[in-house]
């Protein structure tokens, strides 16, 4: 008994060292791979967006760029945002707010069909220096949802000479100390820093360049941003006003993000 007990227990330690451990399963990509990979599925990159007053670029071109997106308002009407994706439309940037009492009455249409369409999108409020900086940053903050999926936000700052209400132009210090504090709220309420948008004589004449840790988004219609805005570093170009993009009627803003495309997923998203 105790000869053939031994026999079996052999026998049982052959057939089981001769059977094939199973396969590995396959890794899994972590969470912000697959993240990655579907959004970069999701790109068009490289766009042909026509142009109603194309210019003769010198060096390096935005066409050069692989993602572009638009900025609307109000007066870009209803849009066709499937279709504008479609095209190439990477992102879009829209007029929420301006001053501390005028609200986009398409705001709300442009970030639901945006979003709705699969299309990356923030919102800017448009300043006025007759307010304080926290009044317009509550009446921004009050019209904007936070989203999870929303870009950083912007802070449109610039001259306002045509307005017929506020013409005033503060002095550089003043300048910076009220976009501080607006940065900072919006900070605090939706979790990303926004971005500030500007344009070359305001950039020249302000300093602004120099608020600390911030990212800019430069006009820049007649040449690139490096002879432009000379040393400034930039995430945002908004190279032409009069841009002609499938599902828009009439011209509309174009921009390009200044790096690639798997850069565009990671800064969009925040990851």
């Amino acid at each position: 008994m105790r000869i053939v007990t031994i026999f079996i227990v052999a026998m049982l330690v052959m057939v089981s060292c001769s059977r094939r451990a199973p396969a590995p399963d396959p890794v899994a990509p972590a969470s912000g791979d697959a993240v990655r990979e579907v959004l970069m599925g999701e790109l068009v990159t490289y766009p042909k967006f026509g142009d109603a007053d194309p210019h003769p670029w010198d060096g390096r071109r935005p066409q050069s760029y692989p993602i572009h997106g638009i900025d609307v308002s109000r007066w870009q009407g209803d849009i066709d945002w499937h279709t504008a994706r479609a095209a190439g439309v990477s992102f879009a940037y829209m007029k929420a707010t301006e001053g501390g009492d005028l609200h986009d009455p398409k705001f709300d249409d442009h970030r639901r069909g945006a979003r709705a369409a699969g299309v990356p999108w923030g919102a800017y409020h448009y300043y006025y220096f007759c307010r304080p900086a926290e009044e317009q940053a509550r009446w921004f903050i009050r019209h904007v949802p936070r989203d999870a999926m929303a870009l950083p936000h912007v802070l449109d700052m610039e001259w306002t000479p045509y307005s017929k209400t506020c013409t005033l132009r503060p002095d550089g210090d003043t300048i910076r100390r009220e976009a501080s504090k607006f940065l900072a709220m919006l900070e605090a309420h939706y979790g990303r820093r926004p971005i500030v948008y500007t344009t070359v004589d305001f950039f020249r004449e302000t300093g602004i360049g120099r608020l600390h840790g911030t990212e800019f988004w430069l006009r820049s219609v007649a040449g690139h941003p490096r002879t432009v805005y000379p040393g400034a570093y930039w995430t945002l170009w908004q190279y032409t006003g009069t841009g002609l993009v499938p599902g828009i009627k009439g011209k509309v803003d174009i921009n390009v993000f200044r790096g690639s495309p798997e850069a565009w997923v990671r800064w969009s998203r925040g990851i």
